[in-house]
């Protein structure tokens, strides 16, 4: 697997500090030409400042890099548009694409304010959204783009005060698998990364020594390699404190319950077999569901 990427173009949200900072770095020093994208606000995604992008350009171009500094908001199209014509303007071309910008509004359900819940979902799924949509065009006509989503624990899992967010990251994922399969023809490889690691936005959320330990810097590598040439595609990685783990979205065999006016009482009384993981498969798209399910019934009817 080659992890050099001289002569790639890559674009890091939420770049100024954190995962994204390190994720920058690393880019560089293995080559890449970096815009250094960062709002500047403060962990709930207010304020703006283009100090903290700025910073991450002049460690960039001091170790020798190259690198740009770029203050939209993900949540603007039209900036983002402008962000991304700006590394064409520059290196023309754009081949990374790191959505990573995020902001937290946590509060349980029953207390969290609908424009709390929207705004989450407006960051970090439409700013990705709006991201891959600017990147896209340019990655088909050049044949080849590397795209991830930062997911989290949440999405796939669930956390406590956080269903804005984990609403948001699990949708990413879902948004990966489809444009993994759309970008297939092109070599536009999408991937996801669910970090743990101590930045801003965890602040709080858990003692001083555990902090300590997660370092922002053992979940880069994982970046590296989803985003790298050899890199795979629809492959959900979870990193944090140098260790790496695969997470899969499954299907399991199931059984059949039939279509008769007694089905829900089979369900019922069928569940511990339908849930049963034995043999369970990570299907390749959507409509292996019907598939699998087709398959099934027309052995039940033969």
């Amino acid at each position: 697997m080659s992890l050099d990427f001289k002569g790639r173009v890559a674009i890091v949200t939420g770049a100024g500090g954190g995962l994204g900072r390190e994720h920058a770095l690393l880019l560089a020093k293995r080559g890449a030409k970096v815009v250094v994208n960062d709002l500047g606000g403060a962990r709930d995604g207010s304020g703006h400042s283009l100090t903290a992008a700025e910073a991450v350009v002049a460690e960039i171009r001091t170790a020798g890099g190259e690198a740009i500094a770029n203050g939209a908001s993900v949540t603007d199209f039209d900036a983002v548009q402008a962000m991304v014509q700006q590394a064409i303007d520059t290196w023309g071309r754009v081949d990374i694409l790191v959505n990573n910008a995020g902001i937290l509004r946590d509060k349980t359900f029953a207390k969290m304010d609908l424009a709390d819940f929207r705004l989450v979902l407006d960051v970090h799924l439409m700013g990705a959204v709006h991201c891959c949509k600017a990147v896209w065009p340019h990655m088909v006509e050049q044949k080849y783009g590397r795209i991830l989503m930062t997911t989290s624990s949440t999405g796939l899992y669930g956390n406590f005060g956080q269903s804005n967010y984990g609403a948001a990251k699990l949708a990413l994922v879902g948004f990966m698998q489809t444009l993994a399969l759309e970008g297939a023809k092109f070599d536009i490889r999408v991937n996801s990364l669910a970090p743990t690691a101590a930045t801003r936005m965890t602040e709080g959320l858990m003692p001083q020594a555990v902090l300590d330990a997660l370092s922002p810097k053992a979940v880069a590598p994982a970046m590296l390699v989803l985003v790298s040439e050899d890199a795979p595609t629809r492959t959900i990685l979870c990193a944090g404190a140098g260790h790496v783990e695969s997470a899969n979205i499954t299907m399991t065999q199931g059984d059949w319950i039939g279509l008769d006016s007694d089905a829900p009482e089979r369900l019922a009384a069928q569940l511990d077999k339908v849930c049963d993981r034995t043999g369970e498969m990570v299907p390749l798209n959507g409509s292996a569901q019907t598939t699998h399910e087709v398959t099934h019934v027309t052995a039940k009817l033969a």
